[in-house]
């Protein structure tokens, strides 16, 4: 009996780290430059962020294991709301595209399909076009990246229409 449940953990599991279909990983990506603090500009909804504002995402290198801190602010109730996780490489550490966890021990994909080349801003999404953050090492973007960023997400089959663009003040 106990091999189902370890089966169907394991296909859980796997699946939630795969990368939607037409998008691809960037490669070269280099770990060191992209850990620190990057600010959530625009975001598809979902309920783990439902109503935050002032979101940000931090990334650190602790003892091998690169560890985040989601923080966001809710409006509706006055408070700071923070998260705790851990990311690892699916394959190569010079592809982005990692597995992280904010509930071991189950994973999400995150995909990074676009990075400034001077780790700038980044677009990231999930395994599968429900997802999609842009990230930036700023609270506001030019208004010229954010088009591009519309344009070619909504192009990936990525609903922008729902996007929501996060508040940072």
């Amino acid at each position: 009996m106990r091999r189902p449940v370890t089966l169907i953990v394991s296909i859980f599991v796997i699946s939630c780290v795969d990368v939607p279909e037409g998008i691809t990983p960037v490669s070269g990506f280099e770990l060191d430059r992209y850990l620190g603090k990057w600010y959530e500009i625009a975001r598809l909804d979902h309920r783990f962020e439902r109503g935050l504002n002032n979101v940000t995402a931090e990334y650190s290198l602790i003892k091998g294991d690169v560890i985040i801190k989601n923080r966001g602010y809710m409006v509706m109730h006055g408070e700071w709301r923070e998260a705790d996780g851990k990311a690892s490489f699916v394959n190569e550490q010079n592809v982005g595209h990692l597995k992280v966890s904010f509930v071991p021990p189950f994973y999400k994909s995150y995909v990074i399909f676009e990075l400034d080349p001077d780790y700038q801003y980044a677009y990231v999404c999930g395994n599968n076009t429900s997802f999609l953050w842009l990230l930036s090492r700023t609270p506001q973007v030019d208004p010229d990246m954010l088009d591009d960023f519309v344009g070619k997400t909504q192009a990936l089959g990525f609903d922008t229409s729902k996007l929501i663009y996060v508040h940072h003040g």
